[in-house]
């Protein structure tokens, strides 16, 4: 949305109509520090944070897949191998 020169002389009327031409370059001012102070706490908290874990691609994400199937299909095969056990256990 592009704001043409006409629209930005009524904004500015508004605006000057609204809070008088007085309190314009205070509210300018609060308007500029709050903005510095913004951009400071923005850089403080890059400073401040660690640095994020790389996301996980595609091709780092599979062997991920397929390690857990290989748990799950071991995990599997293990409480198989115990209910033999306990059933040849049963049957002595």
């Amino acid at each position: 949305m592009k704001f043409g020169t006409q629209e930005l002389i009524i904004i500015l009327i508004v605006v000057i109509i609204i809070f008088g031409p007085t309190q314009i370059p205070k509210l300018t001012k609060m308007f500029g520090k709050s903005v510095k102070n913004f951009k400071e706490g923005m850089d403080e908290t890059e400073e401040d944070a660690p640095e994020a874990p790389k996301k996980a691609t595609k091709k780092s994400a599979a062997p991920k897949k397929a390690e857990v199937a290989e748990e799950a299909k071991a995990a599997e095969e293990a409480k198989a191998a115990e209910e033999v056990e306990s059933a040849a256990d049963e049957e002595k």
